[in-house]
């Protein structure tokens, strides 16, 4: 699924179009939990597409019906229950129709997504149809197989909500909504019943209350919980969660309390429950050991990204290669690491890293991969056919750790183990896509930031993860720091600067031991200079936060670089009409810059977001433009480049100036609001370089 977005805290999923691989139809993702999202490759389909209301529930039918598939005459009986035979015959052709012109914009190509075979209508029958319904069904199957803590939070963490929630008067999804609603109420009470045999309590009553929330009436999670209550010595909130249950019950259902939630009541009041065990009693089992795994052991904590956690785990529900993809320091690693955590237990054969980043040669690849999953070379054998054989049965997540310097070689082998492995599944994370066939990729979001119009206070600041991740580590340097009132604008202005990039919070936090919160503030002008604290044992190109661009840079082509470094003059965005105008010239031909820039985006260096007015807009996050921008300076064409952005600005202020008294004011008006920022920086440079005319021919608008 793909979104453009201006910004990097929206997160964005998408299947890459570059495959190594092409003919096939594209993955069709269908979302029918807590809403109703299609997506085809790289292409969500809005709302405002499914033109007609039956052309959208033909889609759920199919989703929903055993193969995806449904004879016409069930169609027709659950589209058009009460229209006589010849008026439905026109109407499903209409429908057949516009569906396929709605899933690609090809008629040829439509057909192959929607196939009609022997009175019967299939959705995708060449495959590559992932529905999430399926995937939350086949995940709560494997967590009750396999009977681990982690099999039942990954099941649970799949149902998004409920099935269709803009259907709820539909006949045709009642059924299956209360079934599916069944199973994930199900999931939580046996979670808990799977604690509460291990005496882990205190996850037991948060998987109940999490049921509760779902179904007040749930009285087998009121009984539960009482237990619960009472196992842990706290008597009075036992019997207040039976006082809940009689309330409800009472006033949503006019009925009382079961016998048994009755007597348990009666036990936990008189003190006979729970029974008093001797020492020499039975023992709990401890809780089963984890599966099988390699990832390191956190060193630090994890701040924030709980709705990040729960997206990248149903996306990876709906896809067997999922790439998590961001600018150098945005976190991509660390949002990893722990959903692997997480699911280690969720995977029979285990969840094994393969970090890249120390690797410099291609070739080696298959040997890094090998070493992870201890799969031993054969004599005369090549190593990748030797794994795809090994490893042809099992059922495990590989991570693949920093890709982007390796792209052709890990695409290579992906492609290969996924064509071989029947049930894997890859998490991989790189500055850009791999370009396998049916990837998905994920951009990684900045941490939340304050709003820039409004300064909060230190109690609302700790509501922003950037501002919690800047406390947590200036306290792992200086213990007596805390967030106050004093210190929190500064604070503030941090997160902001920053952008929320979590590298550059962490090594401004390091800082608080030689300089204080506003003199931090005051240095980020220049943040590039300033960031430069990391840990001795991290990774070189991590220490700094300009170890990690120059690590972004070097991966790029020379004509790259020179649109990258051009692109700092920007301030507050851009078009692709100003990026052609400013960026070409000298080596880059105007033609080229498009690819370019789509290329920059691919990499994580420019972020893109479309307008309402159907145009999209680019930027560079604060921290990048200030290397950029030194990149440029670096170079022999600062000054050159400055003045292609200040004339480009001039001649669209000009441009503007008639037509703001006419019938176009209120459009242009808001263009010259958007480019306020730009407007302002070629004003200043012209005043700054003594460009008289150029000044004044801006300063005159």
């Amino acid at each position: 699924m793909v979104k453009m977005t201006e910004q990097l805290p929206t997160a964005q999923t998408r299947s890459v179009s570059k495959d190594i691989r092409s003919g096939g139809p594209e993955a069709v993702r269908v979302k029918l939990l807590g809403g109703f999202s299609v997506s085809v490759g790289s292409r969500t389909i809005q709302h405002s597409e499914w033109r007609l209301r039956k052309v959208a529930a033909l889609v759920k039918l199919l989703a929903l019906a055993p193969g995806h598939r449904l004879h016409r005459e069930q169609v027709i009986d659950l589209l058009w229950p009460d229209s006589g035979r010849k008026a439905v015959s026109n109407n499903l052709r209409q429908v057949l129709h516009a569906l396929r012109r709605t899933l690609v914009t090809s008629p040829t190509e439509g057909s192959r997504y929607l196939v009609s075979e022997d009175e019967q209508l299939v959705l995708c029958p060449m495959g590559q149809l992932w529905v999430d319904v399926e995937a939350f069904e086949a995940a709560a199957a494997t967590a009750r197989r396999a009977r681990e803590p982690a099999a039942y939070r990954a099941a649970i963490d799949l149902y998004a909500g409920e099935l269709l929630p803009g259907d709820r008067y539909e006949e045709w999804a009642e059924a299956r909504r209360q079934e599916l609603r069944g199973t994930y109420l199900s999931l939580l009470v046996e979670l808990a019943d799977f604690y509460e045999e291990h005496e882990e309590f205190e996850p037991a009553i948060e998987a109940l209350g999490r049921a509760l929330t779902e179904e007040r009436t749930l009285e087998e999670a009121h009984a539960r919980l009482m237990r619960l209550y009472a196992l842990s010595g706290r008597q009075v909130e036992a019997l207040g969660q039976y006082e809940r249950l009689r309330e409800v019950l009472t006033r949503e259902l006019g009925t009382e309390p079961g016998a048994d939630t009755r007597r348990l009541c009666k036990e936990i009041a008189n003190g006979r429950f729970p029974p008093e065990q001797s020492a020499e009693g039975p023992q709990p089992e401890e809780l089963p050991l984890v599966g099988r795994h390699n990832l390191p052991s956190a060193r630090s904590s994890f701040v924030g990204r709980e709705r990040e956690m729960v997206e990248v785990k149903r996306e990876l529900a709906m896809t067997r290669l999922l790439t998590l993809t961001g600018v150098g320091g945005s976190g991509k690693t660390r949002l990893t690491l722990e959903v692997a955590r997480e699911l280690v237990g969720a995977y029979p054969d285990g969840v094994w890293l393969v970090e890249f980043a120390g690797l410099s040669e291609g070739a080696l690849v298959p040997q890094a991969v090998a070493g992870a999953l201890e799969v031993p070379e054969r004599p005369g054998e090549p190593l990748a056919d030797t794994l795809a054989e090994v490893l042809r049965s099992r059922e495990f997540l590989l991570i693949l750790d920093n890709c982007e310097h390796l792209l052709e070689a890990v695409a290579r082998l992906v492609d290969k183990m996924l064509d071989s492995c029947p049930r894997l599944r890859i998490l991989a994370t790189s500055r850009e896509a791999l370009g396998v066939e049916g990837e998905l990729r994920w951009a990684v979001p900045s941490l939340s930031v304050p709003e820039p119009q409004r300064a909060p206070s230190s109690e609302e600041l700790e509501g922003y993860e950037s501002a919690r991740l800047f406390v947590e580590r200036a306290r792992e340097r200086d213990p007596s720091f805390s967030l106050s009132p004093h210190n929190a604008l500064a604070v503030t202005e941090i997160c902001r600067r920053l952008e929320g990039i979590p590298l550059a919070i962490e090594l401004a936090a390091a800082r608080v031991v030689t300089l204080s919160i506003e003199q931090i503030s005051e240095r980020l002008e220049d943040s590039i200079k300033l960031l430069t604290s990391g840990g001795r044992t991290a990774v070189p190109r991590q220490r700094t936060l300009k170890g990690t661009l120059n690590w972004s840079y070097d991966l790029l082509s020379e004509t790259e670089r020179v649109l990258f470094r051009r692109l700092s003059t920007f301030a507050g965005g851009w078009t692709l009409e100003a990026s052609e105008a400013v960026g070409s010239g000298d080596g880059v031909a105007e033609s080229e810059v498009l690819d370019l820039l789509s290329s920059l985006v691919e990499k994580s260096l420019v972020v893109a977001r479309g307008s309402d007015e159907g145009v999209v807009r680019y930027r560079l996050l604060e921290p990048i433009r200030q290397y950029a921008l030194e990149k440029l300076k670096e170079s022999a064409e600062a000054e050159e480049v400055q003045r292609r952005h200040a004339a480009f600005f001039l001649a669209l202020a000009e441009d503007a100036e008639p037509r703001l008294q006419g019938p176009e004011d209120r459009e242009w008006l808001e263009r010259l609001e958007r480019e306020h920022d730009n407007l302002r920086a070629a004003l200043s440079w012209a005043l700054e370089r003594g460009e008289a005319e150029l000044g004044l021919r801006l300063g005159g608008l």
